[in-house]
């Protein structure tokens, strides 16, 4: 990796703070630092080896990777991994190359620190939903995993993403969420806060897999942005695009606003590799 694209990768998680719905948002800063020192001379990554983090790889085109013994896209040469926000332990990245010279590396997620964030003043039924509100919940959650499961060729993931939105960040990834005084599952994305009905635009190009009103996310997209990298957008008050439909970087998606289980009109947005949950705010630019 190059001293530029170091610098490039570097960013800072800031301290801010949050009043908002009779609840106190605090956050803490958390600094995570570029893969650096993994490289061989049939591989290398850029990105963050962190809790949270995205692994972007490089090989010689023609080469096949494998992540823990499972085959990943290496399209163009490019392939990606990462790491859910709890995971310690170290993953093999193996690659073979076309003229069957082959390499493996271990790597090791950093460990990192997150917050608990306390959220007051939700209507009940988003915090512990009644019996006849599960089907619908647990419908709602198989939609969302069927839609992060694809796996298409594209490599828009490995490209620099911008925001979405520009507003004030009320928590961060990770933070231990507990609701209405009950813990809680931990947050799985960055809340921006900004008007009902500012226009969201795409972070880089993408493909619509799921666009409808869900129980506990309110209306909600996901876009696909290859390799079974894809970003979520929650809680708006309206969608303009449809399912199938090809997004370019900076189109305008929908628009923002308080549906689900919100307290108030802000864009919470997400991304995965497949089933991981990462951390997106390691995707675009520090706004520290």
């Amino acid at each position: 990796m190059s001293r530029s694209d170091q610098v490039d990768l570097q960013r800072q998680v800031s301290r801010r703070a949050f009043v908002s719905g009779g609840g106190v948002i605090a956050l803490t800063s958390c600094i995570v630092t570029p893969v650096i020192g993994a490289e061989s001379s049939l591989f290398s990554f850029s990105g963050f080896v962190a809790q949270g983090g995205l692994v972007v790889g490089r090989v010689s085109p023609g080469s096949n990777v494998w992540v823990d013994d499972t085959p990943v896209r290496a399209d163009d040469g490019v392939f990606c991994f990462g790491f859910n926000y709890n995971e310690t332990e170290p993953v093999a990245v193996r690659v073979v190359t076309s003229d069957g010279r082959s390499d493996t590396r271990m790597v090791a997620p950093d460990v990192r620190e997150f917050d608990v964030q306390r959220i007051d003043g939700l209507p009940q039924q988003y915090v512990s939903p009644p019996p006849e509100l599960q089907e619908r919940i647990s419908r709602d959650a198989r939609a969302v995993v069927e839609a992060r499961m694809h796996d298409i060729n594209e490599t828009w993931f490995s490209e620099e993403f911008i925001w979405p939105v520009e507003g004030i960040i009320t928590s961060r990834f990770g933070n231990q969420r507990i609701l209405n005084g009950e813990p809680r599952a931990p947050h799985y994305g960055i809340d921006i806060a900004v008007p009902t009905g500012t226009p969201i635009k795409a972070p880089a190009d993408g493909i619509v897999r799921l666009a409808e009103d869900l129980f506990l996310s309110g209306n909600t997209m996901i876009l696909d942005h290859g390799h079974g990298v894809s970003t979520s957008y929650l809680h708006m008050s309206q969608i303009d695009v449809g399912v199938g439909n090809r997004v370019g970087r900076g189109e305008e998606i929908a628009l923002v606003g308080a549906t689900g289980r919100a307290t108030g009109p802000h864009l919470c947005w997400r991304m995965n590799w497949f089933q991981k949950r990462l951390d997106v705010a390691l995707k675009v630019p520090s706004r520290a």
